[in-house]
């Protein structure tokens, strides 16, 4: 990715508009590395909650009096919005869900229901988060696809010299992160799909760990499918997308039954909207969507050039103040990294190191993130995750490096 200047951009002062930074955990200054898991909010997004639901807030789409109408303007223009920042052709490829794992579930439910059939395979990857695991192996019980891997090196990089070898014609979608989220690896997605459309797959990308960090065009990866989290991108818990191509959209049924996705129901049969809405049954989240759209244009302000490479910049100072510690593992690749390290103390249980480092108000994240194939892959339990964003510093990681030091002695 194209390298870009950070110092322009005033990172100390990006920190004041966080009011939870100011917290204290346990008496100490609250250091927030748990950005993987869920990121913290701007004061603009929580600005934009509460002016929706103290003017605005009304259901959407169905009332014709005044405060319904601004209600569906602020959650459709949201849909715009959201279209734009993907890069997508039209709002219409804007599909609003609870989040990555619903939306997953929804292209594995819906897509998978009526376009696949026995004997047809999934191909994933030895990294995925189970929200792009669980859903297929369900599928797989259901109707009978089966599920392909492709392996993860000891580098924790994707070992694509078998993917010629894996990605068949038998294949009829490729799945894949775009960032893991335990390893921080940064896979190189558009020649994945650009390998899957040469053999007529369709592809679905994970974008959980890469949509609030670094730019994205869906028409330029060649994608069908990509799903992502507003919370891990300074927006509201229960609201994100899935981006799907408008011809593909249209030939999914729906998933979920209910008000506002119909044109018409009689006692014996319904007639649905076309897509996005027939996707989106009974009251979506409506402020979560007026959320998502302020999260988007605080991010925007920043530029996700500028994000990607301050935040980069925090993983690989991380990993090398990490390796001074004795008995300390740091998995992942050395190379371009998302913003997360990973790593391992060779005398502490991760859960033991992270609740010994949440006493001096430092929030790591301890276990197998949602990431058990991958933790057996490596032969470990779990691991410590510190995750960053762009509100994160390097005196921070510093003050990490001292308790961990701490903790080391401690352990030992």
């Amino acid at each position: 990715m194209h390298r870009v200047a950070t110092a322009d951009v005033d990172w100390k002062a990006i920190r004041e508009d966080f009011p939870i930074l100011h917290e204290k955990a346990h008496g100490q200054p609250l250091i927030y590395f748990d950005s993987a898991a869920t990121s913290q909010k701007p004061r603009k997004v929580l600005d934009a909650l509460q002016n929706y639901y103290e003017h605005n807030n009304a259901n959407v789409h169905r009332g014709l009096h005044e405060l319904s109408s601004r209600a569906t303007e602020a959650y459709e223009r949201s849909r715009r919005r959201v279209a734009e920042y993907l890069g997508a052709a039209s709002p219409e490829e804007i599909v609003f869900t609870r989040g990555t794992t619903e939306s997953i579930n929804l292209v594995a439910q819906a897509w998978g229901g009526k376009f696949l059939r026995e004997g047809d395979v999934i191909l994933l990857t030895e990294m995925e988060h189970h929200s792009n695991l669980v859903p297929w192996q369900l599928l797989a019980e259901r109707i009978g696809v089966r599920l392909r891997f492709v392996p993860v090196r000891d580098d924790g990089t994707l070992a694509l010299e078998q993917l010629s070898s894996l990605l068949t014609r038998e294949v009829k979608l490729f799945a894949f992160t775009h960032v893991s989220n335990s390893l921080g690896t940064i896979n190189s997605v558009a020649d994945l799909c650009e390998e899957a459309r040469n053999v007529g797959a369709l592809t679905l990308i994970d974008a959980a760990q890469s949509a609030g960090h670094l730019p994205i065009n869906v028409r330029e990866l060649g994608c069908d499918f990509l799903a992502f989290s507003g919370h891990k991108m300074c927006g509201p818990t229960g609201i994100g997308a899935l981006y799907g191509r408008a011809e593909i959209l249209s030939a999914i049924p729906p998933w979920h039954g209910g008000g506002e996705m119909i044109v018409s129901v009689t006692l014996e049969r319904s007639a649905f909207k076309k897509a996005p809405h027939r996707f989106e049954a009974g009251t979506p989240n409506i402020a979560g969507a007026i959320g998502l759209e302020a999260a988007i244009d605080y991010i925007e302000q920043i530029g996700r050039p500028a994000i990607f490479e301050h935040d980069m910049q925090l993983a690989h100072y991380a990993m090398e103040r990490l390796e001074e510690l004795p008995g300390m593992r740091v998995l992942g690749p050395r190379a371009e990294r998302g913003a997360l390290v990973g790593f391992v103390m060779k005398s502490a249980h991760p859960h033991d190191l992270t609740t010994f480092a949440d006493r001096y108000g430092l929030a790591l994240r301890g276990g197998h993130h949602c990431n058990q194939p991958l933790m057996r892959r490596f032969g470990l339990p779990g691991t410590t995750r510190a995750s960053f964003y762009f509100y994160n510093t390097k005196e921070e990681i510093d003050r990490m490096i001292e308790i961990l030091s701490d903790a080391v002695r401690f352990f030992s």
